[in-house]
């Protein structure tokens, strides 16, 4: 018994009891919080953009010469070295690929002109006693970067369109516009952990983004589905408010969410904390970095974020804000004694009026209280004998036909 009533146990049947929905300025408070510390992270830090989206030249060298630092500070010094530079360019970056017997060293620079970046090149061959051609430069343009954001971009605009236009017609629009912002939330929120963090903003992190905001979604419809099937013909005489019915859908999705987030965040951090960590593969990382937090984001803001905010929507609502005021009233009414659990009137048996009671009762309890039979009443069908009230016993009420008495 103790197992069946355990935490875990009740989270799985959906009957823990959570109050998540009735604590959402906690939640909304803590949105807000982090929300905050991202837009000032923007404007204090930035990104740190790649080589593809600001422009410049990338050196690969093999990562049998020594250890990382040895590479960037050969880098740093033939940079140093250039002549006819007003300013000499900096290392933007530097990662292993691969491991430190076969793998390579990824060196991404300030833009360099062609016979400067052919100059940094034989520096580092000399520096190393490596051949040349033992150490490749390849120059990128910044325009091709600016072209996939902007694609990017459009694409999730175009998503977030189509999202909101199937929401509508499958829920109503005051749930596609919580859902969109739990996808906003999501998106913010992962952005200000890659700008506090410094990792670098390449094409893997853009496609790291759109991959997010469809997990998020998923988890978000998964949640008020339920909510539209508890709902469903709520106002009709239901006993519970729309908002507790959303927690009660909050509470039943809780434990499908959290499994399956824990399932798609193992093999994201298995591909972070492993690959491009233990195992060296830094072009791992900016996927592995943006999956990881957008999916871990996208279960607080499908179970924390999203139902508030549709709850808070419908609050405003006349119909909705009607049926809460009934059923707290005919709560209210019960812990009076002014009505019984099940709607029953107690106006036949006090002084108390039907108008006393709930406005949502008052027509059960007139019409309970109308057909109570009267005190010593006797029951239908039957009748008294006249007179002395004594029954005769036989048919006629003791009289003999035609009327003659004895």
């Amino acid at each position: 018994m103790s197992g069946r009533n355990g935490l875990a146990s009740r989270l799985y049947r959906g009957e823990a009891g959570l109050n998540i929905v009735n604590r959402r300025k906690v939640w909304f408070s803590v949105a807000g919080a982090l929300v905050l510390v991202a837009i000032l992270s923007f404007a204090v830090r930035g990104f740190s953009l790649g080589i593809d989206f600001r422009g410049g030249n990338e050196f690969q060298v093999p990562a049998s010469i020594g250890t990382m630092e040895r590479a960037e500070t050969a880098v740093e010094d033939a940079l140093g070295s250039l002549e006819g530079l007003a300013e000499a360019p900096e290392v933007v970056s530097v990662q292993q690929v691969g491991n430190a017997t076969s793998g390579s060293y990824l060196i991404r620079t300030g833009e360099l002109s062609p016979a400067n970046s052919q100059e940094v090149q034989d520096i580092l061959a000399e520096e190393f006693s490596l051949p040349v051609s033992e150490i490749s430069s390849s120059r990128v343009s910044g325009a091709w970067g600016a072209q996939v954001s902007e694609r990017a971009l459009l694409g999730l605009l175009v998503f977030i369109a189509v999202v909101t236009v199937y929401l509508i017609l499958r829920f109503e629009w005051r749930m596609a516009v919580a859902a969109v912002s739990s996808l906003l939330l999501d998106l913010i929120l992962t952005a200000g952990v890659y700008s506090l963090v410094g990792f670098e903003v390449t094409p893997s992190t853009i496609i790291g983004f759109l991959t997010i905001v469809g997990f998020a979604l998923y988890d978000v419809v998964v949640v008020f589905d339920k909510v539209h099937e508890n709902t469903r013909g709520i106002t009709g005489g239901s006993t519970r408010t729309y908002a507790e019915s959303t927690n009660l859908a909050v509470n039943q999705t809780l434990m499908r969410s959290i499994n399956t987030s824990v399932v798609a965040l193992l093999p994201v951090g298995g591909l972070l904390f492993i690959g491009a960590g233990l195992l060296g593969a830094g072009t791992l990382k900016d996927l592995g970095l943006v999956l990881f937090v957008g999916m871990a984001v996208a279960v607080y803001s499908s179970l924390f974020f999203a139902p508030p905010v549709l709850v808070t929507f419908k609050d405003y609502e006349p119909k909705i804000r009607a049926h809460t005021e009934r059923v707290l009233s005919r709560r209210a009414a019960v812990a009076r004694g002014d009505v019984g659990p099940k709607g029953a009137g107690r106006a036949a048996k006090s002084a108390k009026t039907p108008a006393a009671v709930a406005p949502a009762e008052e027509t059960e309890v007139a019409a309970l209280a109308g057909a109570a039979p009267k005190a010593g009443a006797r029951p239908a069908g039957k009748r008294s004998s006249g007179g002395g009230g004594r029954s005769s016993g036989r048919p006629g009420g003791g009289n003999r036909p035609g009327g003659k008495r004895r």
